[in-house]
This record gives C-alpha cells, sequence and structure tokens, in this order.
C-alpha cells in the first residue's frame, strides 16, 4: 500500500530546496503560509474521500474512483518529482486523487472492521503531532546520518513492496505482508515507525526553507510532500490496525 504515498519520499530534499533559489518577487516561504496551504490540501483529501465514502451507498461503480484516483496520484507525483516548480498548480489535484482513494479503501477496511478508520485517522494525526512536538524541543535532531538511514530504510521499504506486488501478479504472496502474525505486526511497526521518522524530515525542510528565505512557491512543495507522507503513514497504520483486529 505504500505505493499510494510512495513512502520513499524524494520530494523534500535539501538538494530540492537549494534549487529551488532564494528570494524572488513573489516573496519568501513563512511557516504559516505552509500550515495554510498544508490545510487547505487536507481538506481537499477530506472532501474527496467522504464523497468516495458515499459511493456505494449511492449504488455508484466504485472501480472508477479507486483506479482513477490510484492512477492520477502516482502520474501527478511523478511529475512533480521532476517538476517541483509545477507544485503549486498540481498539488491540489494530487489531494483530490488520494481523496478518492483513500475514501474507497477506507469504506472497503471499515466493512470489514467496524470503527477502525475512526482509530487510523486519530492515530494519524497522534503521531503526526507527537512528531512535530520531538523535532521542535529538539529530542529528536535531523542530522545527515538520520536523514541518511531514514532514506536508507523508506528505500529499502519501497523496494520490498515493489518486490511483493510482482510477486503478487504470479500468486506468489508473502504471509506477513498483510496477515496477523507476530512477525506481521512488528513489520508494520517499524514501516509506521520509519513513516513517523520521515515526518520530521519534512518539517525540518520547512524550517530550513524558511531559514534560508526560499521563494513563495516552495510552500506548496513543502506541503505536498508532508502529505505524501502522511497518506504513507495513515495507511501503514491502517493496515496494523487491520492485522492486530484479525487476531
Amino acid at each position: 500500500m505504500a505505493i499510494f504515498g510512495s513512502g520513499s519520499n524524494p520530494i523534500l530534499t535539501e538538494r530540492n530546496l537549494q534549487q529551488a533559489g532564494s528570494q524572488s518577487s513573489e516573496g519568501t516561504m513563512t511557516v504559516n503560509g505552509t500550515i495554510g496551504k498544508m490545510a487547505f490540501l487536507l481538506l481537499l483529501v477530506v472532501a474527496s474521500a467522504v464523497y468516495a465514502w458515499g459511493a456505494p451507498a449511492r449504488n455508484q461503480n466504485i472501480l472508477p474512483l479507486f483506479y482513477g484516483g490510484l492512477i492520477a496520484g502516482i502520474v501527478i507525483f511523478l511529475i512533480i518529482m521532476f517538476k517541483k516548480e509545477w507544485a503549486q498548480y498540481l498539488a491540489p489535484a494530487y489531494a483530490l486523487a488520494e481523496g478518492f482513494t483513500l475514501g474507497i479503501i477506507s469504506v472497503i477496511f471499515n466493512n470489514l472492521y467496524d470503527g477502525i478508520i475512526a482509530q487510523a485517522v486519530g492515530l494519524t494525526f497522534g503521531v503526526f503531532t507527537a512528531m512535530l512536538i520531538l523535532y521542535r524541543t529538539g529530542i529528536i535532531r535531523v542530522t545527515e546520518r538520520f536523514k541518511s538511514i531514514v532514506f536508507t530504510a523508506t528505500a529499502g521499504i519501497a523496494i520490498f513492496y515493489l518486490l511483493a506486488w510482482v510477486l503478487g501478479m504470479f500468486n506468489i504472496r508473502i504471509p506477513f505482508l498483510h496477515e496477523g502474525s507476530t512477525i506481521g505486526i512488528i513489520f508494520s511497526l517499524v514501516v509506521v515507525t520509519v513513516a513517523a521518522l520521515r515526518l520530521t524530515i519534512d518539517f525540518d525542510f520547512v524550517y530550513q526553507g524558511v531559514q534560508q528565505r526560499a521563494p513563495k512557491h516552495v510552500e506548496w512543495l513543502a506541503s505536498f510532500g508532508m502529505l505524501v507522507t502522511l497518506v504513507w503513514l495513515y495507511l501503514e497504520i491502517l493496515n496494523l490496525l487491520a492485522k492486530l483486529n484479525r487476531r
């Protein structure tokens, strides 16, 4: 499921920040500006997710919403990855696409395990808040070594998911990936932890951008990157809760 959020998240890196340049006529990046844009993107995600959630009740075919959102999300992510300056135009479209996909996934999981979505949403934003506090208080320091470890871990997870997907095409399944075994739960806990740590790197990107007086449009890039990580974190928490419910 990490493919929905592309867990490795190569969007928010120091190199991308440097490529954005410094001051410009559009103004400079601020924390409040980034928060506002992040809130707007989350609102779009929720709006499209609520619409998708109600699709079964309307007897609407959910496949176009699911696959349309999935494909659009992946395509937009790849475009922004190579064209960072386009984030200010494409980030809202990505939020809407992800909302459709997440809405369908959520209604399916909620039908299997009643109340699991409220738990997953609460835990996702709880983890987000906790990591922000840990970053702001300096308990977690985003050093170059820390970044390297998290980037390596996320890349390894992405490769593992890709391998599992390819094997699945040949009906070869990795048992602990979705089953509620002890190994499966430990694996999910590790992935959730890595996704949570990835958030601190996103926070640091915002802090560095403000300190370096990055152009105003970088706020969209930062907000987009954090949304990518949040989507990944939500899906992994949802998968973990599903495993726990299976036990």
